[in-house]
């Protein structure tokens, strides 16, 4: 059995951790709307940090399965893009210190891995693990941004779940919570619900409700301004595509039906509010990505 502490090298110049708070979020799984990716670049690019511990990726990562980029400059390689799964040291707004952990999301040694974040999370005196990232959903932008809570205790989340028993492909994500579950750890996450019609895009108000929810179960002072202001510019860009277009508005508009007739379903058993013939929101979907793909201009996947 892999020793845990030798898949890392933890930095000794660090301060004592006690009570702090580690998000995580890494490259490789399902991200719609880019929402994981937007979030960690906003908390990297907003806040003061510092690594304190890497990851030996040779072990962790099929580089023949993705290839890091490398610079050829005329005559010679010049440069190397090596991959980095580290954790970073944060700061918040308020001077309260968190860690993040990214990078690209290990081929291989899951176990070994997550035994690995668990032994940091034992050294650093971490009190609560929370992840998050984006799934494609058969919802409207035009309501609120939804999420699937899932936590190692059921008193970490409010709420209520979209799903009920169902099997998906694993995630290194996933393993970490239910390991550190079992370890008696408390973790927590978060799926944050995009419009599979913009599954592909960058979807800053997805981003956005994800923050949100970091904060209101950590209590960290997280910087959201910037983020917020691309949401609303993106926002108005999907509506201008939409507005004056019978066709999409009728494809919105039944998405919007759906939507209403599953919320408001706290006291039935069926998605809809009554018997009715309605394509399903992959139909749905399916339409609104054919027409956006017919009109000219930018392409509407990339506002």
């Amino acid at each position: 059995m892999l020793n845990p502490e030798d898949l890392y090298e933890l930095d000794s110049d660090r301060p004592e951790l006690t009570g702090t708070v580690l998000l995580h979020s890494l490259d490789g799984f399902v991200d719609a709307g880019s929402t994981g990716q937007l979030v960690r670049e906003h908390l990297l690019d907003s806040l003061e940090h510092r690594v304190i511990a890497r990851f030996d990726v040779d072990s962790l990562i099929d580089y023949r399965a993705r290839r890091p980029m490398m610079t050829y400059d005329r005559d010679h390689w010049a440069s190397y893009d090596a991959p980095e799964l580290a954790v970073h040291l944060m700061v918040d707004e308020n001077g309260t210190e968190f860690l993040l952990l990214t990078g690209p999301e290990p081929d291989r040694l899951w176990e070994g891995f997550t035994a690995s974040v668990r032994s940091l999370v034992e050294q650093l005196g971490v009190r609560l693990v929370v992840g998050f990232h984006g799934i494609p959903m058969g919802v409207p932008h035009t309501r609120p941004v939804g999420m699937t809570p899932h936590a190692t205790r059921p008193e970490l989340i409010t709420g209520s779940s979209w799903f009920d028993k169902v099997q998906v492909p694993g995630s290194v994500a996933g393993l970490l919570e239910l390991r550190l579950g079992e370890a008696g750890h408390d973790a927590v996450g978060y799926a944050v619900h995009v419009p599979h019609y913009l599954a592909q895009s960058a979807y800053p108000a997805a981003a956005v409700a994800a923050i949100e929810s970091v904060v209101g179960v950590t209590g960290l002072a997280l910087p959201t301004s910037k983020l917020r202001e691309e949401a609303v510019k993106t926002d108005a860009e999907i509506a201008e595509q939409v507005t004056g277009n019978d066709e999409v508005e009728k494809v919105v508009r039944a998405l919007e039906q759906q939507y209403d007739a599953f919320a408001g379903a706290t006291e039935r058993d069926n998605l809809l509010a009554e018997d009715q013939d309605m394509p399903t929101a992959e139909e749905l979907g399916a339409q609104f990505e054919r027409f956006l793909a017919e009109q000219d201009g930018p392409d509407p996947q990339q506002p």
